[in-house]
Order: C-alpha cells, then structure tokens, then sequence
C-alpha cells in the first residue's frame, strides 16, 4: 500500500510538472508572438509614415537603404604622377552609373587608403565628362595619397537614368549614396576613413548625405548650394528672371515652380518645406565641416555658404571658413590655394 501511494504521488508529480511546463511554454510562445507582432506593428507604421513623406524628405531619406554594389573597372585610364585612373561602375536603383575612381600607386597604409567621395557640380549633363571634368580638383587629391571617387550621377555623361536636379528629386543623393556604400566595399579603401568633397550643386548633395549618414567622417563643401530652401527659391526666380538658365536648369526651375504651386511657399506650408530642407537638421551633423567660398562668385550667392557656416557655430558644430576675395565660383584665381586648403583639411580628419 505504502509503494502504491508513493507511485502514485510520482505520477502526480511528474503530471504536474508537465502541466506546468506545457502552459509556460505556451505561454513564452504567446508572449514572443505578441513582441515579434507589435514589433512588426511598429515598423509598418515607421514605413507607412515615412512612405506618406515627399521622397525630398530628409526623414524619408534616412529611412531608405542605400546598398551599393561592388564596383567594375570599366577601363584603365592614362595615370597620375603617384596614382591610377579608372573609369569603373556601379549600381544605384537599378541603374548603371559610371565614376571616376584614382587609386595611390605607393604602399598602402594598414586599413586602406583613406576616400574621397566626390560630389561634383552642375554640368550639362550631356556635355559631363567621367574622365576630364574636375580634374583640376580631383588631381590634388588624388596625389595626396586619397582614394578618389567621382559617381556621374544618373543621366550624365553615359550613365543611364534621366537627369534631374537634387533641389526638385532625390535621385542624385541616391546615387551618391549608393557610391558610398560601393567605394566602402572596395578593396583597398579605409570605410572608416572617407570624407565628402562637395562642389556647387555636389554641395547641396553633400549636405544632405551629413544629415543622412554618419559613415562620413569630414566634409568639404565649396561655393556650394547650401542655402535654405526659401533663399533656394529666391535664387532661382532670380536666375529665370536675368534669363541666365537653359537646358537643365530651366527644366529644374519649371519643377521647382510646380512644387510651390501645389505645396504653397515656404512661409505658406512652411512643414513640406522644412521637412525637404537639410538645413532644418543640422543637429545630425556630428562631423567636421570645412566651407570655402569666392567672394566674387557670380553663379552661386556667397550668403549661401557664410550662411550655413553661421548656423554651424550656432549649433555648436566644429567648421572652418575660408573666403576669397575676387575669386570666381571655381575659387579662381586661389583654386590651388582652396585645394591645399582642402587636403590640408582632410590630411588633419582622415589620415
């Protein structure tokens, strides 16, 4: 009788115990279902409002991926004094689009070498040329012993795409983010070491990757674009107005006006208009900043960049600026001076 009972006390026990252990896995299964789903909850949401967003957006830009491709050496170029040249491709959204790339000849450093990426300005698009233009820039420093990249953009030169100004589309800051995340898989670059170089309308590009990114470490933006977007839309009635825009940029300005027409001004809808403006997000910006303007530029307002160097100070962001007096859009006639003033920069961030 005693055996019996104590068989029959395991029995219980050993029941329990499974009863136990089936409800509280039951249990931990409900309760990781019900994470995993208001996790999955969340992140429609974030998608949904970030999808409902102008694809100007900066929120919605820093939402996307931006993953690149390896990059395919097209052609080997004529080389530089200490580096090679060559035109090469990647992917952005699908499409082909060429670059630029120089690659220093001499050992490389323990890591890699540090980037480049360079933003350049406007060019019409058909006259744009992957191999010759900016190269007054780009062989500065590329024979400082920086990995150089020049992405075309879509549609320039013999890239595919269509070409479309970064003020009215964010296919261009698409393609220069892609060309980040190409130029960080290649081989011999240093991906922790890679500063952007943004000149003209590549510095209205460049700001926007600051606010977008953090895998840059310095910035140089020269004579760029970098207004915010009510002295945008100033500056561009005002060229409409001198007739001083065709091809392009007349195509961007007939844009540009169909976006305040259906959006209304900045001081009329002035949350659109923050929402797609860089210089509403400065507090993103967590990198060196180095500004270079010429004070006779005639195609690019100077307040445009002393500007942006006030608002950095104000938010208490690390700049240096450099004005020129009587030097062009293209820094002319300190262009070599405003080059030894960037790599001088660069060599201090990035090496």
């Amino acid at each position: 009788m005693k055996k019996f009972f104590i068989a029959f006390l395991l029995i219980v026990l050993l029941f329990g115990g499974f009863v136990y252990k089936l409800f509280h896995t039951q249990k931990n299964t409900t309760d990781a279902t019900s994470i995993s789903n208001k996790t999955r909850q969340i992140k429609t949401s974030i998608t949904k409002l970030h999808t409902n967003l102008s694809p100007l957006a900066i929120e919605y830009m820093r939402s996307k991926e931006y993953p690149g491709s390896n990059l395919t050496i097209e052609q080997k170029l004529s080389p530089g004094p200490n580096y090679n040249r060559y035109l090469v491709s990647y992917k952005s959204d699908g499409l082909k689009i060429y670059g630029l790339l120089t690659v220093p000849t001499d050992q490389k450093p323990v890591g890699g070498w540090p980037v480049i990426l360079f933003n350049h300005g406007y060019i019409p698009p058909a006259s744009y040329s992957t191999d010759s233009s900016y190269a007054v820039m780009v062989s500065p420093l590329a024979s400082s012993h920086f990995i150089v990249f020049k992405p075309d953009y879509r549609g320039n030169g013999n890239s595919d795409g269509t070409a479309v100004q970064p003020y009215v589309s964010s296919d261009y800051i698409t393609d220069s983010m892609n060309a980040l995340a190409s130029i960080k898989q290649y081989q011999d670059a240093n991906p922790q070491k890679i500063g952007v170089f943004g000149h003209s309308m590549g510095g209205n590009i460049s700001l926007h990757e600051l606010v977008i990114t953090h895998d840059i470490k310095a910035a140089e933006l020269m004579a760029g674009v970098v207004g915010n977007e009510t002295d945008l839309a100033i500056w561009w009635s005002h060229r409409y107005a001198v007739h001083s825009i065709v091809g392009n940029d007349l195509n961007t300005y007939y844009i540009f006006e169909k976006m305040i027409q259906d959006n209304g001004s900045s001081l009329d809808n002035p949350t659109y208009w923050n929402a797609i403006d860089p210089t509403k997000y400065i507090s993103y910006i967590n990198i060196p900043v180095q500004i270079q303007v010429g004070l006779s530029d005639e195609d690019v307002p100077v307040t445009f960049s002393s500007s942006l160097n006030d608002l950095l100070i104000q938010n208490g962001k690390v700049v240096d600026y450099h004005s020129y007096p009587g030097a062009d859009h293209n820094l002319e006639p300190d262009t070599t001076a405003a080059m030894e003033t960037t790599i001088a920069f660069f060599n201090k961030y990035l090496k």
